[in-house]
């Protein structure tokens, strides 16, 4: 298929939000560095092969805002997308926030839109034997939370690319990791570990639906 659509944002402003969402990425440092040269590449040769990233690094929050702080709704739909990264793997945690907050900081964005998502930092439910009841209970505040990221709307398809594959495409299986035949972790399904799991599947949902109607892309790679 042919890709009609017309960005909606700028070569300069792509860049930094990319780099913006994988500062947060990295930010609880599970990613080592060939793990790094592999998003980095994903980044510059699939997801925007004709946009100049420069050196796929981290973005401090004074050069994110020069970029990105001069329009509210990209700024919000920016952190929106910040924090479904920062959740993608079922845990919250505090080197994570402390960029999250930074950001909306310099973006001149409220930080309390991070004040009900803190209630779930390092929080997990399978090392607590937290039941179904108990887990909704505990991600009831987050309600506020998940309203305003129901509100981000996809409008550039080098972001929605992006963001269909950084988000998995469906709940993964709950799994052992084994070591030398002994097993080391259990991982339980991240629907059961994540409180915005609906969050990301409509993010995602909503960037594969942009991405075939408005961009007339084939979006079968994503599935």
């Amino acid at each position: 298929m042919v890709n009609t659509a017309q960005y909606s944002y700028t070569d300069e402003q792509i860049a930094v939000w990319l780099r913006g969402l994988l500062t947060v990425a990295w930010a609880d440092g599970q990613f080592d560095e060939e793990e790094q040269e592999l998003i980095a590449d994903l980044t510059q040769s699939e997801l925007a092969p004709k946009t100049d990233l420069g050196e796929i690094d981290k973005i401090n929050p004074k050069d994110l805002a020069a970029t990105l702080g001069k329009d509210k709704q990209l700024a919000e739909n920016f952190m929106r997308t910040a924090v479904m990264v920062a959740i993608a793997d079922g845990v919250y945690s505090s080197s994570e926030d402390d960029v999250l907050h930074s950001y909306c900081v310099a973006l001149e964005l409220p930080p309390k839109i991070l004040e009900s998502l803190r209630l779930t930092l390092n929080y997990r439910p399978e090392e607590n034997g937290a039941t179904a009841v108990e887990v909704g209970q505990a991600i009831e505040p987050l309600k506020p939370l998940r309203e305003w990221l129901d509100h981000l709307d996809v409008q550039d398809p080098r972001v929605a690319r992006f963001l269909c594959k950084l988000i998995p495409p469906q709940c993964p299986f709950e799994r052992d990791v084994k070591l030398f035949g002994q097993k080391v972790v259990h991982i339980p399904p991240m629907c059961k570990l994540n409180p915005l799991y609906d969050q990301l599947v409509g993010l995602r949902f909503r960037a594969l639906t942009y991405l075939a109607d408005e961009c007339q892309e084939d979006v079968t790679k994503y599935c």
